[in-house]
């Protein structure tokens, strides 16, 4: 597998709520930490190459706070596209990778994050404060597609597990693996989400490799 020269990286500012993408040199954000601000001023992104893995700490447009998030500097480096969320909302706040898959998911978090500004035009009614999902109906349709994709043994963890367990949150599934703990994280706040779990017929959580 070749290893990308450049990377792209994309958030949603908080306060200006603009989508900011931008392509980086790897041998430049490894070089030094990287600052990457939203053209309003007043958030920043930050990157810094850490012995073994990535470091960043994202603006999260979903609760206002900065998350400091991680990964391994080879998933940095040669994934198509890697998304960090929030853990209050589970909405994502970051994007590494490609430029056509970080774009493609930059579009589809812009689409939830106008749903959570406009409550009234997300499933079950204009009052947020009474709906426990992002999109009610969405959510609901995502639970019964991982449901019939469990009903057809279609969940496993590449550790050799078929045993797994599940959390709701306010815009996203967890599964998790019982056995190893790999967890998988399933957007359902959008139409494209569901158009997404529906297109599939089985869900792979990536644990450890089975020996």
């Amino acid at each position: 597998m070749t290893q990308e020269k450049t990377r792209f990286l994309a958030y949603i500012c908080p306060k200006c709520r603009q989508s900011v993408i931008v392509e980086k040199d790897v041998f430049a954000l490894a070089a030094a930490p990287a600052r990457i601000q939203c053209p309003c001023g007043q958030s920043e992104l930050t990157v810094e190459f850490m012995p073994q893995r990535v470091t960043m700490s994202v603006p999260c447009v979903a609760c206002g706070r900065d998350h400091l998030v991680s990964c391994p500097t080879h998933a940095f480096l040669r994934e198509k596209a890697l998304a960090f969320s929030c853990a209050a909302s589970g909405l994502d706040c970051c994007y590494v990778g490609e430029e056509g898959p970080v774009y493609a998911a930059t579009a589809r978090l812009e689409r939830a994050v106008d749903k959570l500004e406009h409550p009234d035009q997300a499933g079950g009614g204009p009052d947020q404060e009474e709906k426990p999902f992002l999109d009610p109906l969405i959510m609901e349709e995502v639970l019964s597609e991982i449901k019939d994709i469990a009903a057809r043994g279609g969940i496993s963890c590449t550790c050799g597990s078929r045993r797994w367990t599940f959390q709701v949150n306010y815009s996203s599934v967890d599964l998790q693996c019982r056995d190893c703990g790999a967890e998988m994280r399933i957007p359902a706040a959008t139409a494209d989400d569901l158009d997404d779990i529906c297109c599939k017929t089985k869900l792979l959580l990536r644990g450890k490799e089975s020996q």
